[in-house]
């Protein structure tokens, strides 16, 4: 049926209420435009359904405009004829507008990070997080978890590999498929695709962290304790961080997100073995820690002097090594960029610290293996939560912290040091 047209976009634009509280102009069809005495100009569709008479409205004028009104018209028209009644849709397909916002994969996605965050450690959450946000959502967030297809998710995913990232492209496969299969479990998604793309990325070869040799350790201690001096003249909190990894041997995100609060500096010192109390300690909490476990660091003189010297760069801020924003710490690759700008690119790695320690302790024959693994916070994968002890080994571990660190300062000083007589801890 034809709709018999009575306004034009000049009516419009100049209708008043006439001082009325509401006129209604009609264009013919149930079409009108209702002019309110403040001004304001809508649109509204007349119909009737089984008899009784009901309206909808299609907008505000002038934003709908005289033409983007009639083309509505036209289409409830349509939904008449058909036997439809056009206010119950809308409704219903406002209803699956929602249902499909909270099915959307990104939706899911962040439902199931919400769930799993508070196991975690915050590096851990933040690397899981930026997978999703960086290398997913673009793609595959607005999409609707039910819908998507293996070839849609492969794609998606190869756009990681193509730029030469393949291990970060088999990660980002495991964060999906563990969105996948939460979709699965709360009646949203269909399965885990990721299933069926087994075999179809590239395989990553996985390479050692890279570690300058025993022998060359030396010299990379000088060259850090001279880091915020000429030619380089860095930051003196990079110095004392490199200084304190090399000192404690965490892992960097370990050191990254320290804050104050997990320190005990004031202890008295006493690395008899035999001894119950065994001085300085850092207690880095099971949130922050890969394996899910507390681990204790004991400090050597040396160690506390650099944290006292960071206390002093740190302010007021909770985090030992803060960045530009207090509130936040340094970034992961402060302290790898370093390691570039000293010259040890592709040499040496703020991991590689851990590989240097565990070789040189383990053969100095001085120290059980088991002492130094448990250091390294390297816990038997048989060994059952209850059975776990962070203070295990700690008196030993302690007198073991205390050797490396006068172990260092002798390496600092050689017949020919970089600076005369250098030591880590000045």
């Amino acid at each position: 049926m034809a709709a018999t047209n009575l306004l034009s976009d000049t009516t419009c634009k100049n209708a008043t209420s006439e001082g009325r509280a509401i006129r209604k102009l009609a264009d013919g069809d149930g079409l009108y435009l209702w002019v309110y005495a403040d001004g304001r100009k809508y649109w509204r569709m007349r119909y009737f359904q089984t008899g009784k008479e009901k309206s909808l409205s299609l907008g505000v004028y002038p934003k709908e405009s005289l033409a983007g009104a009639r083309k509505k018209r036209q289409a409830i028209l349509k939904q008449l004829s058909e036997g439809v009644d056009p206010s119950a849709k809308r409704k219903a397909d406002e209803v699956a507008a929602k249902l499909s916002a909270v099915n959307t994969f990104e939706a899911v996605a962040r439902e199931w990070y919400g769930k799993q965050v508070h196991t975690w450690a915050a590096s851990h959450a933040l690397d899981v997080r930026r997978r999703l946000e960086t290398n997913i959502f673009p793609t595959l967030g607005a999409r609707p978890i039910a819908e998507l297809s293996p070839p849609e998710v492969l794609a998606a995913i190869r756009k990681i590999e193509h730029r030469g990232a393949t291990d970060l492209a088999h990660r980002v496969m495991g964060v999906v498929g563990q969105v996948l299969r939460y979709g699965v479990a709360t009646g949203r998604g269909e399965r885990d695709h990721t299933a069926d793309l087994r075999g179809a990325l590239t395989p990553h070869v996985k390479g050692n962290q890279n570690a300058v040799p025993v022998k060359e350790l030396p010299q990379l201690l000088r060259d850090i304790a001279a880091y915020d001096q000429p030619p380089i003249n860095g930051e003196p909190q990079t110095r004392l961080a490199l200084q304190l990894l090399a000192l404690t041997f965490v892992r960097t995100n370990e050191l990254i997100g320290a804050t104050w609060d997990e320190f005990d500096l004031d202890a008295p010192y006493d690395p008899d073995p035999d001894a119950d109390k065994c001085g300085p300690m850092w207690s880095i909490p099971a949130s922050r820690m890969k394996g899910k476990k507390a681990h204790m660091v004991p400090l050597a003189p040396q160690s506390v002097k650099v944290l006292n010297d960071l206390k002093t760069l740190a302010g007021d801020s909770p985090y030992v090594l803060p960045g530009r924003t207090p509130s936040k710490p340094i970034s992961n690759n402060t302290m790898l960029f370093a390691l570039y700008r000293l010259g040890y690119r592709g040499k040496m790695t703020g991991h590689g610290f851990r590989a240097v320690a565990s070789t040189a302790l383990n053969e100095s024959n001085k120290f059980e293996s088991q002492w130094i693994e448990r250091q390294l916070a390297h816990v038997p994968a048989n060994e059952v939560e209850s059975a776990y002890n962070r203070a295990l080994y700690l008196p030993f571990r302690t007198a073991m912290m205390y050797w490396w660190a006068d172990h260092i300062d002798s390496l600092m000083v050689s017949k020919t040091p970089h600076k005369e007589n250098a030591s880590l801890s000045a």
